[in-house]
């Protein structure tokens, strides 16, 4: 038997954001990414302890980027979504994340916006666009040029 591979879904990049309880910073995160990059990478989210809705705040915030998050929903961080992922990208959920050879990890430092106002969350949702843009000249290089 044959089997047809489809040669963009090997060349589609999976990256997976991790917050404790993906509900602000690692849903901005791959709000951003599926808004920038479309469809050249698979744009996955979770934490480890995950809450039961977005932040109402980072929808408001991310909103004002003309990007709808409100529909997402938190997912519990599972060792299928570290395996099937190319980049991981942490943030502040400490060592709750498996780790596998071969994998790109980041952590990166931002403040939590649970419980904080739209004014904080602002530079917060500033800072991952921020960082969004240099991972996709580091993914999808050509879309640099």
């Amino acid at each position: 038997m044959i089997y047809a591979l489809d040669m963009a879904d090997l060349d589609t990049p999976t990256v997976l954001f991790v917050c404790v309880h993906n509900a602000g910073r690692s849903q901005m995160a791959a709000g951003y990414l599926r808004a920038l990059a479309g469809d050249a990478v698979e744009v996955l989210s979770a934490g480890s302890a995950p809450k039961d809705e977005i932040n109402p705040v980072a929808i408001l915030a991310m909103a004002e980027e003309g990007i709808d998050i409100a529909g997402n929903i938190p997912n519990v961080l599972t060792v299928e979504a570290v395996k099937e992922s190319d980049v991981v990208i942490t943030m502040g959920c400490g060592d709750a994340c498996p780790i596998f050879p071969g994998k790109r990890y980041e952590d990166w430092d931002l403040d939590d916006p649970a419980g904080q106002g739209i004014d904080a969350v602002r530079p917060i949702r500033d800072e991952i666009r921020r960082r969004i843009e240099v991972l996709i000249t580091e993914l999808l290089p050509e879309r640099a040029a």
